[in-house]
């Protein structure tokens, strides 16, 4: 699952220059910036082997308006396991995720894709990574509608977390600290930046009115560089990321709230069973209307 994947957009996720920004201001946040205490990089030890999973999911709006259902699939192979996401929406657009990863002592990502088409995203964009050889392509809409292609040799890092920040939340210790996960984005340019990850603690929910705690954690991109100085100052930053999980034995996915892409809206994921028709057994169970 991409939580947040960011990928589309013809847009840097900054717009502006360096020159507007006073040199008092920039030598301030530059001291702030050294001040700051950096998070540690995670290279999350595997303590729950991924297995074979079908699930469906309800994609939303914030306001509990669903726009999408989606299928989640899981096979493994090996240590090789592949996680398959796809968003089918309701005026027909489609998110389309692929992400493909070994579980070892770690987990490490070998390829990702992510497609997002169709009327839902006013910048289509296809974007996929391949590790072994750190190539990252992006092929997005510019304002025309016209198609370009970014390619480009990155060095990607080891702990490289596009499509696996669910399954590396999955596998935290109990009290985890903050910590850092670098994943690539397209803006539409590919870059590398940092999801800083803060626990919040446990909060309350139900399941068929019975009292059950959620753990909360809270993700904030970091964009890094003078861009990301600047998405500070001027209210560029995105939007924070907020994922709950159930811990104990057996840790699983409840809710996340998620940027759809660049400039777009903040969507809610959530778990979803399916609805059956009602049967002609069911209708005759029912208790007959007392007649007067």
């Amino acid at each position: 699952m991409s939580i947040p994947s960011c990928p589309s957009g013809h847009r840097s996720l900054v717009q502006g220059d360096a020159t507007i920004v006073t040199a008092r201001v920039f030598r301030a946040l530059v001291v702030f910036a050294t001040l700051s205490p950096s998070l540690r990089a995670a290279n999350i030890p595997l303590r729950y082997k991924e297995g074979l999973t079908h699930g469906f999911l309800v994609l939303s709006t914030l306001d509990g308006n669903p726009i999408a259902v989606g299928d989640l699939s899981e096979v493994v192979r090996g240590r090789r396991v592949t996680n398959h996401l796809v968003y089918r929406f309701k005026d027909g657009s489609v998110q389309d995720e692929t992400t493909v990863f070994s579980q070892g002592g770690t987990f490490r990502l070998i390829t990702y894709r992510l497609i997002q088409k169709g009327p839902t995203f006013p910048h289509p964009s296809d974007l996929s990574v391949t590790t072994s050889n750190g190539q990252v392509t992006v092929r997005y809409n510019d304002d025309k509608g016209n198609e370009k292609v970014e390619n480009e040799r990155m060095k990607l890092p080891s702990d490289l977390a596009n499509g696996m920040v669910l399954t590396l939340l999955k596998n935290l210790s109990s009290n985890p600290a903050p910590f850092e996960l670098p994943i690539v984005i397209a803006t539409p340019k590919p870059r590398i930046v940092k999801l800083q990850i803060s626990p919040q603690g446990t909060e309350p929910f139900t399941l068929v009115g019975m009292k059950r705690e959620a753990l909360h954690f809270v993700i904030k991109i970091d964009i890094g560089g003078i861009s990301g100085v600047l998405a500070s100052l001027f209210g560029k930053q995105p939007p924070d990321a907020h994922i709950w999980l159930i811990g104990g034995d057996a840790p699983t996915f409840v809710k996340s709230e998620t940027l759809s892409y660049p400039g777009g809206p903040v969507w809610r994921t959530e778990l979803v069973s399916p609805v059956w028709p009602k049967t002609e057994g069911e209708d005759s169970k029912k208790p007959e209307t007392e007649k007067h």
